[in-house]
């Protein structure tokens, strides 16, 4: 994984949530990847805590943001693996998250973990 692309992810990535853009935020993404988080469970009910797809995770991502219409990530640490980045932040209420991102070789994500504090 390359410095300068991480550094310029985690950039573009946090300013892109913090707006609320869904747009940008999805422009990161394969068509086709996998999120997995227990807040999916949570908000949705989905038992195994996974969506496949940009529609399916805008879905999510859009009534997440209109459950919390003030959220805003604030960064803590980039960290890098060889095809991906795990970001380190700061979510709703100040929890801290862990999301990992892997990537295919045209540095678009295919598979998100979301780990959260307990």
């Amino acid at each position: 994984m390359d410095k300068k692309f991480a550094e310029r992810f985690t950039v573009e990535w946090l300013d892109a949530w913090n707006a609320h853009d869904l747009d940008k935020i999805l422009s990161h993404y394969a068509e086709d990847f996998e999120m997995c988080s227990p807040v999916i469970t949570q908000l949705l009910g989905e038992p195994l805590g996974r969506l496949r797809g940009t529609k399916a995770v805008r879905d999510y991502w859009a009534k997440a943001l209109a459950l919390v219409p003030d959220l805003r990530f604030e960064w803590q640490a980039t960290l890098l693996g060889v095809d991906s980045i795990t970001l380190c932040y700061k979510g709703a209420r100040g929890r801290m998250v862990a999301e990992v991102f892997h990537f295919d070789p045209a540095d678009r994500i295919i598979r998100v973990e979301a780990h959260y504090a307990v």
